[in-house]
């Protein structure tokens, strides 16, 4: 059965479930580790499963300048959460109106709305107004109406603690590998497939265009990827994402990959790109001539990770 994405808390469906809340930006091994918990307690307990999540991030709208920059949009955690044999999400949208809700108020309605009979959260969650909700009120009130309450600990890899801001650091430092081992798989970036300015086809390297869903990506500079998308059989490639010093002065993020010996048209397709690599930081060239080059030995680098690395 296809998982269901629900708008805020509520549900037609009045069985009772296993439920977490969260914003899961990447949804990294910690989280992982979260939701495998959940589904196992739900089928032991004859529960189905939900996830509660909130967009924007609560930080995106109370302060969005501070924000953290987005390590998933919400069509990709949506994807790995239906990788994950999700049964349910309940997508809040986190407004004025919602950040004003009580801490006990939220307990409450997923208790009467979502018919949650069972909890497990993160041993650090906070939630309603003010920050004012934890484990302890979840688990009194819990105790009150009839539902159990769990907390979940920090996944540990090395004595570092599995977070969103971990894989951050990783991907800010261009550590694809250990980004990788806190993801539990490579760093991604999905998206459409847009119409550019043409100049890597006019240079000799032909790029696709991926819609960033956000202006301030986790990562930049030149890397080497793994391309999914639309039927196709994983390809290989060079992908560039910044803001492209040399022939831009708007700044303004932009992912471009060039896919090795690819020709065909994926105008409005969605693509994935798995980064596994990171060849350099991106620079500022005196002219397209002297980028072209650059380019060339990007290609050339890139491929021979592949020959080494598969």
């Amino acid at each position: 059965m296809p998982m269901q994405i629900l708008r805020g808390l509520y549900s037609p469906d009045t069985r009772p479930v296993a439920l977490t809340i969260g914003n899961f930006d990447g949804v990294h091994a910690g989280h992982q580790a979260l939701l495998n918990e959940l589904r196992a307690t739900a089928q032991a307990r004859g529960l189905s499963t939900a996830v509660v999540i909130f967009e924007p991030h609560p930080r995106e709208f109370f302060t969005p300048q501070q924000a953290p920059a987005r390590l998933t949009n919400l069509r990709e955690k949506l994807e790995l959460f239906a990788s994950m044999n999700i049964d349910r999400v309940h997508v809040c949208r986190f407004n004025a109106q919602f950040a004003q809700m009580g801490a006990a108020d939220f307990i409450h309605a997923l208790h009467e709305k979502l018919s949650a009979k069972f909890v497990l959260i993160g041993d650090d969650f906070r939630f309603g107004s003010g920050r004012a909700g934890d484990f302890a009120l979840m688990e009194k009130i819990g105790l009150q109406r009839g539902f159990a309450v769990q907390s979940m600990r920090s996944v540990l890899h090395s004595d570092v603690r599995i977070s969103s801001t971990a894989v951050r650091a990783a991907l800010a430092a261009g550590d694809m590998h250990m980004a990788h081992r806190y993801l539990g798989r490579p760093y991604s970036i999905s998206g459409r497939v847009e119409h550019g300015d043409g100049l890597g086809k006019k240079i000799g390297f032909p790029t696709a265009n991926i819609q960033l869903k956000h202006n301030r990506p986790p990562l930049s500079g030149i890397f080497v990827v793994r391309v999914h998308g639309d039927g196709l059989a994983p390809m290989q490639g060079v992908a560039s994402l910044g803001v492209r010093p040399t022939v831009r002065q708007d700044g303004k993020a932009v992912l471009e990959v060039h896919v090795f010996d690819f020709s065909r048209d994926i105008y409005n397709k969605h693509m994935r790109l798995d980064f596994l690599h990171k060849l350099r930081d991106e620079e500022k060239y005196p002219d397209v001539e002297t980028l072209t080059r650059q380019i060339a030995l990007d290609v050339e680098h890139a491929k021979q990770w592949f020959m080494l690395h598969g």
